[in-house]
């Protein structure tokens, strides 16, 4: 009778610490920032979440499976958006083949294959020529690629991209940022799966 109440006791006690686990309280300053001066988001209807990134950073392209596994089942009221940073003119042209992406729809195609590339191939694009090879690779005319790259359009995206990120004042990537109001990053979540279990508690709190 002891040994069937120890046990019971014992499967208790491994409720309790799994629900708080689950209920673990993330907390500002210490596992997220709060951006002092909230930047608009782009649908005020939806609780937006975007993850500032590089093809050309590593940390973004171990956390690119996860993002990508996260992505896939976001509720309605989630919008999810990526913006490339540039953080010196060498990051220019893959920002741009973020953005020719958008534009030509070809996101689901190609965005997987340019982190490959960069870090699995260890191939370098010095400009538009080059991505364009690769993106024909998957479809793409090159002279469409060239013309969008260069593009008004892209251009605008691009300045609006980094007035964004200078908004959030991200100091590295991959970051998140949740309705322009909260900052995740690993160094503050302390790990890459962390972040996005910080952002969730943030979508709900945002609900909420």
């Amino acid at each position: 009778m002891i040994k069937q109440l120890l046990k019971a006791v014992g499967v208790i006690a491994l409720t309790l610490s799994a629900s708080a686990a689950m209920a673990q309280e993330w907390v500002a300053g210490q596992h997220y920032q709060i951006i002092q001066t909230p930047v608009p988001t782009t649908d005020s209807s939806k609780i937006e979440v975007v993850e500032a990134f590089s093809y050309l950073c590593p940390h973004c392209n171990n956390f690119e499976p996860l993002v990508h596994a996260w992505e896939q089942d976001l509720p309605d009221d989630v919008q999810f958006e990526r913006v490339p940073a540039v953080f010196s003119k060498s990051w220019d042209p893959m920002a741009r083949a973020y953005y020719v992406e958008q534009l030509l729809d070809v996101t689901d195609k190609v965005h997987q294959p340019l982190f490959d590339a960069v870090h699995i191939q260890r191939m370098r694009f010095k400009g538009g020529e080059d991505l364009a090879d690769l993106f024909a690779n998957y479809g793409v005319d090159k002279a469409q690629f060239m013309k969008e790259y260069n593009s008004f359009a892209v251009n605008m995206k691009l300045k609006q991209g980094e007035s964004r990120l200078r908004g959030y004042r991200i100091e590295g990537v991959p970051s998140m940022i949740v309705n322009g109001k909260y900052l995740v990053s690993a160094t503050l979540a302390g790990s890459h799966e962390n972040m996005l279990e910080v952002v969730d508690y943030l979508i709900d709190k945002e609900r909420n």
